[in-house]
């Protein structure tokens, strides 16, 4: 018989230090150390490993983007390029590398994704599940 994993949450922030678009980077005490990037966008915090799938980079701590996305008219035709808000990306500092903040995976590669840790909420306090 397999025991089922346990998991114990790691108290990591104060609400009030991950805003809206923002993101707050942690050292998790863990062996060995790890380090997470905890995002909030549309009200939901995600956690990911800061480690690019691609090179193993700081991922988590890249350039925060809205995707681009191209503007095309009733026809089809394309109007130019457009910052599209309803989507937020972290770029890779290493190599470029975008990552979907709500899913973490690579747009246009799903297949390359950071690893998610499961976040939670409550009383003020942020904590990530390990």
């Amino acid at each position: 018989m397999t025991a089922e994993p346990t998991t114990r949450a790691v108290d990591v922030a104060g609400s009030e230090e991950i805003p809206e678009r923002g993101r707050l980077i942690v050292e998790i005490g863990t062996t060995p150390p790890r380090t997470a990037g905890i995002f909030r966008f549309r009200g939901e915090l995600r956690a990911y490993e800061n480690r690019c799938a691609h090179q193993g980079g700081p991922a988590c701590q890249g350039r925060i983007v809205s995707r681009v996305r191209e503007d095309l008219d009733d026809r089809k035709a394309s109007r130019g390029l457009v910052f599209d808000p309803d989507t937020m990306h972290i770029v890779c500092p290493w190599h470029g590398f975008e990552y979907d903040v709500t899913t973490g995976a690579h747009p246009g590669r799903p297949d390359f994704a950071l690893r998610a840790f499961e976040v939670s909420e409550s009383g003020g306090r942020v904590r990530v599940h390990l």
